[in-house]
């Protein structure tokens, strides 16, 4: 069963067009998790925070995920984060047009 993974935490920066430049390479080598489906990037510049909302493919690499990300962001000295696990309901998430909840198209898919 899908789950998704909320993670936030404090955040310096960067921020919008900076943060999507700086962050590239990191954000593409996510891809390359076990079970990853897809991510949410968030941010707030005002409140200093950041982090993402994922769906992973099961319990088992969303655990995964977020061990090691909760290590890497340890490493960064980010002290404080939040992460939690959900289960999808996936038929009302479809009832509100989350079309996204199968998972994503294969790539080049138009």
């Amino acid at each position: 069963m899908q789950k998704l993974l909320q993670i936030h935490f404090d955040f310096s920066g960067p921020f919008g067009e900076a943060m999507s430049s700086q962050l590239r390479e990191l954000a593409a080598s996510i891809n390359q998790e076990p079970g990853f489906i897809w991510k949410i990037w968030t941010e707030n510049q005002d409140r200093r925070e950041a982090g993402g909302i994922y769906l992973f493919a099961s319990e088992e690499t969303a655990q995964a995920y977020l061990r090691m990300h909760s290590a890497r962001l340890k490493a960064l000295g980010v002290s404080e984060m939040s992460g939690r696990i959900f289960d999808v309901n996936v038929a009302l998430s479809e009832l509100n047009h989350a079309g996204f909840a199968r998972g994503p198209e294969p790539l080049g898919a138009e």
